[in-house]
């Protein structure tokens, strides 16, 4: 698969190899306990704990490469 518009750099969610990974961490209220440690030790929230759109609950935190990652129930 190829998209000759994405760019191979890290300061853009549009890039090539991986964006985005997704954790199931069992409750909410583990999502909300990881978030906000995750949160403590420096990490970038990029959503707070949510219901989404398509009725999950979760949070996006920026990794250290720039991947965003969901932690969900």
């Amino acid at each position: 698969m190829t998209r000759p518009d994405l760019p191979d750099q890290f300061d853009t969610q549009l890039r090539t190899g991986y964006i985005h990974l997704a954790f199931s961490v069992g409750s909410r209220d583990e999502v909300d306990s990881l978030t906000r440690q995750l949160e403590e030790n420096g990490y970038e929230v990029v959503s707070s704990p949510r219901i989404t759109g398509d009725g999950y609950y979760e949070s996006c935190i920026s990794g250290p490469e720039g991947n965003l990652i969901e932690i969900t129930v």
